[in-house]
């Protein structure tokens, strides 16, 4: 069966009959109809009408190498044809992972050298979760369990992902988190930072509100505080550059574990192979999935420093946790490949002293001064724009999150796939962005602006 056999009416009613979307108002969605994407190239998706829409947000934050890469579908196919599947459990393995997890090391900071894999960042979180506990328990202080994490975080849609992560609307639908986990303020300047405080003052402040609940549940009694470099589904909120080397010092003192979520800012994303890095840190653990495969398989891969694995190891006996697919042998080939391309077209490299800087740079001078524009930030290869009623007093339009929303249709209307997340709309493009891509992408972007302002300003 090959969807070229059904009209896009025939696919719409199939996929309003059958197919729950995630995060998604399921009325909303059947009575409007999916926009079905039917193919992709380089940094372009393809709709079923033949619109080319400039894919701002790298599918989902993933698909760091651009489409169309013959060699991932290929590692993919000659994987498949020599052993499609086995798994990690009975004391067996396959050589993909092994060599993946070889590789993983090679490139995280210096004192990870340990790899879990499952297939996706929240199983991941979930794995993440249970080892810092479980290590806790193994060297004898079974009450340092509680996990300090931030409102706004979003570290994944699982049970146990969705209770680390800082998304009330979330937390709403569980009936019941996962127990002992805390949330404090995040580090979104913007909105937070008090009048007449300094970028610097703020971020120290922020990093404050971690070791004052810290100190509330007791340094005994907190096993690690959990956070993305640059919280990204939240809606790319980038820390100042005094939050993340307090946070350490602080995690430090109170002999505290820092897990790090990169599952956005990993592989390249923000000019480094991980935010880690660029931030001068050596968390105990880093979450990473996305683009790991470049979207092209589902892969994750918690990276385990050495403290927690050397007390696994010597102390830990079984560990009960495990997935069917955790070390693939198909998507760790992949994987590989992928890692292979980041590495031979200097990707990582382009977006630290290339493709980085321009693109902040040129966000800020084409749009920094839009008549509903209140904010353009950037890191890496990562931006957001905060969508604004009156620049002077930042306030926003009504209807919650409604005027981002207005941006968003029209951008992609007009051939640039942006995401709203509340009044901000934020960019993830994939690495593969040349300067060129990155003025037309700013050329729609303000073209959207314009036809969003006239609307919203009507009456």
């Amino acid at each position: 069966m090959t969807y070229k056999n059904f009209s896009l009416d025939q696919l719409q009613a199939m996929d309003a009959a059958h197919h729950l979307h995630p995060f998604t108002d399921h009325a909303d969605l059947r009575a409007a109809g999916s926009r079905i994407v039917t193919r992709a190239d380089g940094p372009f998706v393809y709709d079923t009408e033949g619109n080319e829409i400039l894919d701002g947000m790298a599918g989902l934050w993933c698909v760091n190498v651009g489409y169309g890469r013959d060699e991932l579908a290929e590692a993919a196919y000659e994987q498949m044809k020599e052993l499609p599947y086995y798994n990690s459990f009975f004391r067996c393995t396959t050589p993909t992972p092994v060599l993946l997890a070889q590789k993983l090391a090679e490139i995280a900071p210096a004192n990870i050298n340990q790899v879990f894999y499952g297939s996706s960042g929240s199983e991941a979180n979930d794995t993440a979760l249970r080892l810092v506990r479980h290590y806790w328990a193994l060297e004898g202080r079974p009450e340092k369990n509680r996990i300090i994490s931030r409102n706004w975080a979003y570290h994944g849609s699982t049970v146990a992902a969705t209770s680390l992560g800082g998304m009330s609307a979330m937390h709403g639908q569980l009936y019941g988190e996962v127990p002992n986990i805390a949330h404090v303020m995040p580090p979104y300047a913007f909105e937070l930072r008090e009048e007449g405080e300094s970028d610097h003052d703020f971020g120290l402040r922020a990093a404050k509100a971690v070791e004052d609940a810290i100190l509330e549940a007791g340094p005994d009694n907190v096993a690690a505080f959990i956070g993305e470099p640059v919280m990204g589904a939240g809606g790319v909120k980038i820390p100042p550059e005094s939050y993340w080397p307090e946070i350490d010092r602080i995690c430090k003192k109170h002999d505290v574990l820092l897990m790090l979520d990169e599952v956005i800012t990993g592989y390249g994303r923000t000019g480094e192979w991980f935010a880690a890095e660029r931030l001068g840190l050596e968390p105990d653990t880093i979450t990473t999935a996305k683009a790991l495969t470049s979207g092209y398989q589902p892969l994750s891969a918690l990276l385990v420093g050495d403290r927690i694995a050397e007390t696994l190891v010597k102390k830990g006996g079984e560990f009960y946790h495990g997935y069917t697919y955790s070390g693939h042998p198909v998507a760790c080939a992949v994987a590989l490949k992928n890692l292979e391309i980041i590495e031979r077209e200097g990707l990582v490299e382009r977006v630290r002293t290339d493709t980085g800087p321009y693109f902040a740079k040129t966000l800020q001078a084409r749009l920094g001064d839009h008549g509903i524009v209140g904010e353009v930030r950037a890191f890496g290869l990562m931006a957001a724009i905060e969508i604004v009623a009156d620049r002077e007093t930042r306030a926003r339009f009504p209807g919650d999150g409604a005027a981002a929303s207005c941006v968003r249709d029209h951008a992609i209307s007009g051939g640039l796939m942006m995401r709203a997340v509340g009044d901000t709309m934020i960019l993830s493009p994939p690495l593969i962005w040349t300067r060129e891509t990155i003025d037309m992408a700013c050329e729609r972007i303000g073209a959207a602006l314009d036809r969003a302002e006239a609307d919203l300003r009507k009456g």
